[in-house]
């Protein structure tokens, strides 16, 4: 379980951050009439935030260290 977590620690937290952005959006400028498909719910605003975070940080390359076969 632990090496998943530092495997995909980047994603994991653009998805966390991404959530938490969309949940803000949602609280501070939102969609009061209802008819906004993404902005009238709380739940789809964090889910819609959640998907661009995990994207976003998806983004980033890391360099894969080259696996040693032992031959010089």
């Amino acid at each position: 379980m632990k090496e998943f977590f530092l495997k995909h620690k980047w994603r994991l937290v653009g998805t966390v951050l991404g959530a938490f952005a969309g949940f803000l959006y949602w609280h501070y400028i939102g969609c009061n009439s209802g008819t906004c498909p993404i902005q009238s719910n709380w739940h789809t605003s964090s889910l819609y935030g959640g998907l661009m975070g995990f994207l976003v940080s998806d983004l980033k390359k890391t360099k894969e260290k080259p696996e040693e076969d032992g031959k010089v």
